[in-house]
């Protein structure tokens, strides 16, 4: 009987967390006992113990008792006659010749598991993504290496996991042989911080330096950690000797990123450095008009307003999760009051949301955040100097109070020490005009916008 559910909840759980991740996570587990509402089960590893119970405990749960199983809770246990067979069998590749068999070919991949909502064809493209959604599809179809490591980066929601998720996604269905690992800088730290404390480093060397793709979210969050950069430098380095493709996410550029080593940075900006860029109105009804065709299959009976995803696209400008985030909020609350999708309606229900997003960015606000990014006193900001070194951060500051608030040039002028609106028209022109050449001034405007838009 223990069996038999057990196979049940195997193939419910295959066609719910995918082949990918069923390999490498469900397939290992052997269910052990099953009584007085505890289902245990064993497993190879300590990590992969402490993985499964995190993020998939409670999917097993659910599944075990839709089978007519009393289970109240799941637990996972190491065998101990097991546990010391990996440690000596993980020291072997130290003394292995360039010959040996990979490391890890019938072991699970200690990555995160993937989106099945992430991918291409849920992406949807526009003017700010279009050249990070175009470098993606190029690495997708699995074809020799062109830049390494692709690295994306930008703002919260943005799109940069979506697109990672979406490479996995392909290159699996392209080339299921294929290793690919996809995990956070966080889990990069986490696992190797065990294997050091576990005493299992080489494993964990041979481990990730075995994949055929690395892909690693969100690389910020190693800067400043000495040892894991160490580490993290090491096994960059080895596989991209090995003509291994490599794809990195970061909020900013790598240049940009405090505390991480001159090295790392380096190596970073060696292959292609794409930003996606914030959501512009067209871009964010796209995405509405898109998320509102899948709930509409799910909601037949609601009717949506016209003007309405117009509206939500003006007004929350702030990231796409917020954005898709509201448009849940609203076609839920529509089916539970079994009312129309109004314009009235969305306003009332998404009033907190659009507060938020109404937020103003005053005048002093830019000015502080453009002194602090040039590093220049926030009194030259506004003070008669002249050299290029102030007056060029002046002017960025003017472009951005015109671009981001409702002020008016004279009124912008009196704010930057009692200059003539002409004066700040002609500071404003000429950012126009260097930031379609002069690419460091355009990646600054873009920074700056997220850090007072967000």
């Amino acid at each position: 009987m223990i069996e038999e559910s057990w196979g049940q909840v195997r193939n419910e759980l295959l066609k719910s967390v995918g082949k990918n991740n069923f390999a490498s996570w469900i397939e290992p587990l052997k269910l052990d006992t099953l009584e007085n509402g505890i289902a245990r089960f064993e497993v190879p590893t300590k990590f992969m113990r402490d993985w499964v119970s995190r993020n998939f405990a409670e999917q097993i749960r659910q599944h075990l008792t839709r089978v007519g199983a009393e289970v109240e809770r799941v637990e996972f246990h190491v065998p101990t006659q097991r546990d010391a067979a990996p440690a000596k069998a993980e020291a072997k590749p130290n003394r292995a010749s360039r010959n040996a068999p990979r490391a890890g070919d019938d072991a699970e991949l200690p990555g995160a598991p993937l989106d099945a909502r992430f991918t291409f064809d849920s992406f949807v493209v526009g003017k700010p993504n279009e050249l990070a959604h175009a470098a993606a599809r190029r690495v997708a179809e699995g074809g020799p290496v062109t830049f390494n490591p692709l690295f994306l980066y930008g703002g919260v929601g943005l799109g940069k996991t979506h697109l990672m998720h979406a490479v996995a996604h392909e290159l699996q269905t392209r080339q299921p042989d294929l290793r690919v690992l996809y995990l956070s800088a966080e889990q990069f730290m986490y696992r190797f911080v065990q294997a050091l404390r576990e005493k299992e480093i080489m494993g964990f060397k041979e481990m990730f330096r075995s994949v055929d793709v690395l892909m690693v979210d969100d690389v910020q969050f190693i800067a400043g950690k000495e040892s894991t950069q160490e580490e993290f430098f090491h096994t960059f380095n080895a596989l991209v000797d090995q003509n291994k493709q490599i794809i990195i996410s970061a909020d900013r550029a790598p240049g940009e990123i405090k505390d991480l080593e001159e090295r790392i940075k380096s190596r970073l900006q060696c292959g292609l450095v794409v930003d996606l860029h914030p959501t512009d109105y067209e871009l964010r009804l796209g995405i509405l008009q898109q998320k509102a065709e899948q709930y509409r299959g799910q909601y037949p009976a609601l009717k949506l307003a016209n003007g309405v995803l117009e509206f939500l696209a003006h007004r929350i400008t702030t990231n796409v999760r917020v954005l898709e985030g509201a448009l849940t909020r609203l076609f839920a609350f529509a089916s539970l009051v079994g009312r129309e999708i109004t314009l009235d309606l969305a306003q009332d229900c998404l009033a907190d949301i659009l507060r938020a997003s109404d937020r103003k960015v005053t005048i002093e606000e830019i000015q502080r955040k453009v002194a602090e990014h040039y590093n220049i006193r926030l009194s030259d900001m506004i003070g008669p100097k002249r050299v290029r070194t102030i007056a060029r951060p002046r002017q960025v500051a003017m472009y951005l109070a015109k671009t981001l608030t409702t002020r008016s040039l004279p009124e912008i002028g009196r704010r930057f020490g009692g200059r003539d609106h002409t004066t700040i028209m002609h500071g404003i022109r000429k950012v126009e005009e260097l930031k379609t050449t002069d690419s460091q001034l355009s990646e600054d405007l873009n920074m700056l916008r997220r850090l007072l838009e967000g």
